[in-house]
């Protein structure tokens, strides 16, 4: 019986290209399912044979792992920081917006409450 692997939704070009290769690679049995026309269903790549399930998910992280290791690499070396590098060097930045984001979602979250009593 087929097993889902990889959901094709949001996944680059190139991403999907070389999970593809990788499968057939590795010898794994896999088919790909396209989107439908409407964007209701997605694609994605299933398993032929779904006790072949561990060793390719196995593969498919250690794929995942290398590629966020490059995706790190890359923007780190185009000068782009993550949130906690940001809030380390610009506090005085940081703070005030994060502190913004909170209370417009704490009113959101409590003004149909205020409005119904």
């Amino acid at each position: 019986m087929a097993k889902l692997l990889f959901n094709l939704r949001n996944v680059p070009d190139d991403e999907a290209d070389e999970v593809r290769q990788l499968l057939t690679a590795h010898g794994v049995d896999w088919y790909e399912t396209r989107p439908g026309p409407w964007g209701i269903s997605t694609g994605a790549l299933w398993l032929e044979d779904a006790s072949a399930y561990p060793e390719a998910r196995r593969l498919l992280d250690a794929y995942q792992d290398t590629r966020r290791e490059r995706a790190r690499d890359d923007a780190r070396l185009h000068g782009r920081e993550s949130f906690l590098e940001l809030l380390a060097r610009r506090p005085g930045y940081v703070l005030p917006r994060l502190l913004a984001i909170v209370a417009i979602v704490a009113l959101v979250l409590a003004l149909p409450w205020l409005l119904l009593r």
